[in-house]
């Protein structure tokens, strides 16, 4: 059944321990800070990132007192194979050849050395390439150390394969700190020769930003985004966690289970052709990732994140079996108390899947509109969106929109999976990294109220049309709630102007697409004079919530719901 969806890689990825240092470590140069990225607070010697020795947890380092300022680079002798010597490259490129390097100064070690150093008392040692690392002393002081025990006295390769975030100098300089000694380099994986878990990656549209290619993470430019009500299938901004799978149509199965309720426990599958044979449901809705203008928040402080603009949403008309048909098709009755949750075909390193739920109130909620999605915009989905199908949930933060669904639990619980209990929550602006408690958290569901300008761009030069500049943008509320306003100034918000939007005709509360506004803004005599001006948007839902001014109070150390007025400089010509 779902073991028939795993591909080659993920395969691989389930192998023993013996077999996992044979793994390939891709270290690729320049690669681009991923979605649990370093955060820097005040303070000289406090530098929180993230690093994966383990499992999920594994992927979620958090990094005590590193030094803000780089050790020189240690003095590296007999460089393996053809590679440069570490002298003649900048900091962070030597950084990467290290765990490639033998440390003459260091003792060598066998496979079987370390792996007697699984457990505290026997001290943990991980190899990262030929480096052998003690992280004894690091592990039981931060949170998920049980985690990266899931690691301990073996290879970390293969998680780093999959959670490239690593590869910056901040977390190779940690790591490099712990190096005791050097594996035998006979035994050494020789891991140019392996196959990549991302070997099977789908093609992307060029304009694609990458905010991260491993896993990829990309939106498109934002000025596009403005110009289709429905966002072209081919620049719909793609949030991968994990390699994407390769599933075909024949071998598709999604089981549903139902663990929970007030009726008997049951389970069954479908196969693609099933599904499609259920009634079609289209419902337009976009879907914003729970990040979307997190580099905005990050001006203000640094969060732990990756760097999306505001082209992290897209908005689309999604076709499929609804979701709450199947439900009480399978003898699912309402009950507050219960959850559905979601599991997708994209594996980790230890074969568990991505997941995440939703209270089973919206998913049996014929207005909630849930749909095991097939088609995008008329179109079989696409990879990199979830084919063969993807539930999607209006309204929602975009991690609870699973793709490649493979599994349906209705449960008493929430999903368990890290992106549920540990990622995708907001904190108070005074929580750091030493206080934060994800599990007093609730996880994100609706999202707030928001909207962004996508053209002009920031530092744009613009001409006056008859005292006038063109604007437009886009806004959404989550819940289905409709967007009722957008205003604008360019004086610092002592005038507002309302601009003309573009949205569907349906009712509040299932208004689950985006609306675009567009204005033509003027600009007075004096403003004309300014080299600059200044242009703020600000949206109001049907509810009347309204994005905040600023993103000083609404700071949180993941850098979510980044909702604050979206501002943007240009230059009159």
């Amino acid at each position: 059944m779902r073991l028939r969806l795993l591909t080659t890689a993920s395969k691989q990825l389930r192998l023993g321990n013996r077999q996992r240092h044979r793994l390939l470590a891709t270290s690729a140069a320049g690669q681009h800070q991923q979605e649990h990225q370093e955060y820097q607070p005040g303070g000289s010697r406090a530098l929180y990132a993230t690093a994966a020795l383990g499992g999920i947890g594994v992927g979620y380092w958090l990094f005590h007192e590193l030094d803000k300022r780089h050790r020189q680079l240690v003095q590296l002798a007999k460089p393996q194979k053809a590679t440069p010597s570490p002298a003649t490259l900048d900091a962070e490129e030597a950084a990467r050849l290290w765990h490639n390097t033998n440390r003459t100064d260091l003792p060598t070690y066998s496979v079987e050395d370390v792996l007697k150093h699984d457990t505290p008392e026997n001290g943990i040692w991980v190899t990262y390439g030929i480096g052998v690392y003690d992280v004894t002393e690091f592990a039981p002081n931060h949170p998920g150390g049980d985690k990266i025990m899931m690691a301990a006295g073996n290879a970390i390769d293969p998680f780093w394969a999959i959670y490239q975030q690593h590869n910056t100098l901040e977390v190779l300089d940690l790591l490099e700190s712990f190096r005791i000694g050097n594996l035998n380099k006979v035994e050494a994986p020789e891991t140019d020769e392996l196959g990549s878990p991302w070997a099977q990656e789908p093609k992307r549209h060029e304009l694609l930003k990458p905010a991260s290619k491993r896993p990829f993470n990309a939106e498109p430019p934002i000025s596009m985004l403005g110009e289709h009500f429905y966002t072209p299938n081919e620049l719909f901004y793609v949030r991968n966690h994990l390699p994407v799978p390769c599933i075909s149509a024949e071998d598709y199965e999604l089981e549903l289970e139902v663990e929970a309720g007030a009726g008997k426990s049951s389970k069954c599958t479908f196969n693609l052709d099933e599904i499609k044979k259920l009634p079609k449901h289209t419902v337009t809705a976009a879907i914003m990732c729970g990040g979307n203008r997190r580099s905005e928040m990050t001006r203000i402080k640094p969060v732990k994140g990756l760097s999306w603009g505001a082209g992290a949403v897209g908005n689309a008309k999604w076709s499929g079996a609804r979701l709450c048909d199947v439900l009480r098709a399978q003898g699912v009755e309402p009950d507050e108390h219960l959850q559905v949750i979601f599991e997708g075909a994209d594996l980790d390193p230890t074969a568990h899947p991505y997941g995440a739920s939703i209270p089973l109130s919206k998913a049996l909620d014929p207005r909630g509109d849930v749909v095991l999605a097939y088609e995008m915009n008329g179109q079989p989905l696409s990879r990199d969106h979830g084919y063969p199908i993807r539930v999607i949930v209006p309204g929602t933060v975009g991690a609870r929109n699973v793709k490649w669904l493979t599994r349906i639990v209705v449960a008493d619980h929430e999903s368990d999976s890290h992106w549920q209990q540990n990622d995708y929550k907001g904190f108070s602006p005074s929580t750091d990294w030493d206080t934060v408690d994800f599990g007093k958290a609730q996880a994100i569901q609706a999202m707030p109220v928001t909207s962004a300008i996508c053209s002009p761009m920031p530092e744009e030069r613009v001409r006056l049309d008859n005292g006038h500049i063109t604007v437009y943008g886009y806004a959404w509320s989550g819940g289905g709630r409709r967007i009722e306003r957008v205003d604008l100034t360019n004086d610092g918000g002592k005038t507002w102007h309302v601009a003309k939007l573009e949205q569907e005709s349906v009712p509040d509360g299932r208004h689950y697409g985006w609306s675009l506004w567009s204005i033509r803004l003027p600009v007075t005599d004096e403003q004309r004079k300014q080299s600059e001006l200044a242009i703020w948007a600000k949206a109001v839902d049907s509810a009347y919530n309204v994005q905040p001014e600023s993103f000083e109070n609404i700071w949180n150390l993941r850098g979510v719901l980044a909702n604050a007025y979206h501002k943007v400089k240009v230059k009159l010509i």
